[in-house]
C-alpha cells in the first residue's frame, strides 16, 4: 500500500505544483509569482540554515552526555527532508518543507510520524506473530581455523601452503 501511495506521489506532485503556480500566476501576475517563489526559496534556505545547525549542535551535545538521540535524529532528518522541498520550486513542497523545518510546526510533524510509526509497527507484529530478525548462533566462522568440526576435521576444503613473511629485513 506504502509504495503505491509513495509512486503516485511522485507523480502528481508536478501536476500540482505546476496547476497551484499557473492559478497563483493567474491571481498576481507572472513576475510576482516568480518572485514570491525566489523569496520562498531564499527563506527557506535560511531557516533551514539556522535549523540545521541548531539541530547540529543538539545531536552533539546529546551525544557527549551518552544519551540515545531519538529526537535530535528524528529532527535532523525532518529538517533535511523539509530542505529538499523548500528547494524545489513550488507552493506545495514549499508549504510542506516549512511543516517540517520551522521549530513550531516540526514537534507536530514528529509525533504524528512517531505515532504512525508505532501504530504500523504495532500492525506488523501482530499481522504475522514475532519475528526472528537474527538467526541464532555465530554468524561468522570460529576463529580456530575456521570450519573446523567438533573432531577437528576441516569440514570445507582445505589449501596447503607456506606463510611468507615480506617484512624481514
Amino acid at each position: 500500500m506504502l509504495p503505491l501511495v509513495l509512486v503516485l506521489a511522485i507523480l502528481l506532485t508536478p501536476v500540482v505544483e505546476i496547476y497551484t503556480i499557473i492559478q497563483v500566476g493567474h491571481a498576481l501576475g507572472g513576475w510576482p509569482t516568480l518572485a514570491l517563489l525566489a523569496a520562498e526559496t531564499a527563506v527557506g534556505a535560511l531557516i533551514v540554515r539556522r535549523e540545521g545547525r541548531r539541530a547540529w549542535r543538539a545531536l552533539n551535545d546529546t551525544l557527549q552526555r551518552g544519551v540515545l538521540p531519538d529526537r535530535e535524529l528524528a529532527d535532523a532528518a525532518l529538517i533535511m527532508a523539509g530542505g529538499v522541498l523548500l528547494l524545489i520550486p513550488g507552493f506545495v513542497t514549499d508549504a510542506v518543507g516549512f511543516l517540517l523545518v520551522l521549530p513550531f510546526t516540526r514537534p507536530l510533524v514528529r509525533s504524528a510520524l512517531a505515532r504512525y510509526a508505532g501504530r504500523r509497527a504495532r500492525a506488523a507484529g501482530a499481522a504475522d506473530g514475532p519475528r526472528v530478525m537474527f538467526a541464532p548462533g555465530p554468524v561468522f566462522p570460529p576463529a580456530d581455523g575456521g570450519g573446523a568440526s567438533r573432531d577437528g576435521v576441516p569440514s570445507g576444503p582445505v589449501v596447503r601452503g607456506e606463510i611468507v613473511d615480506d617484512d624481514t629485513p
